[in-house]
C-alpha cells in the first residue's frame, strides 16, 4: 500500500510541472495580463485598416486547444496584407492560460 502512495504523490508532482504557461517576455506565477510586438513586425510599422485575431487556451497545461497562429488571425480579419503582429498573453495562477495573436493589415 506504500508503494501505492509513493506512485500517487509523484504522478501528482509530475502532473504540476506542466502547469499552463504561455510564451511571453515576462512570465509570472500568480497572474499575468501582458501585451507584446510580434517578432515579425517591422520597427515603426503602422497598424493596417483591418484586424484579425486567433487564440489559442491551455487549463494546467494538460489540455491546450486553439489556433493562434499569424495564419489564422490573418484569415479571422480577411488579411492578406499583414502590417503588424501583436500578442496578448494572460495567465491566471498557472492554472489557466491565453495567448492571443492580434493580425492588422490590408
Amino acid at each position: 500500500m506504500k508503494w501505492l502512495s509513493l506512485v500517487l504523490v509523484g504522478a501528482f508532482i509530475v502532473s504540476m510541472c506542466g502547469c499552463a504557461t504561455v510564451a511571453t517576455p515576462t512570465p509570472a506565477w500568480l497572474y499575468m495580463d501582458v501585451k507584446f510586438p510580434g517578432a515579425h513586425t517591422p520597427q515603426g510599422a503602422v497598424p493596417g485598416p483591418k484586424t484579425g485575431k486567433a487564440e489559442a487556451q491551455n487549463i494546467l497545461g494538460v489540455v491546450a486547444t486553439g489556433d493562434a497562429s499569424i495564419q489564422a488571425a490573418a484569415r479571422d480579419g480577411g488579411i492578406t496584407r499583414i502590417a503588424t503582429v501583436e500578442h496578448h498573453s494572460t495567465n491566471i495562477l498557472m492554472i489557466w492560460a491565453k495567448f492571443t495573436t492580434i493580425v492588422t493589415g490590408d
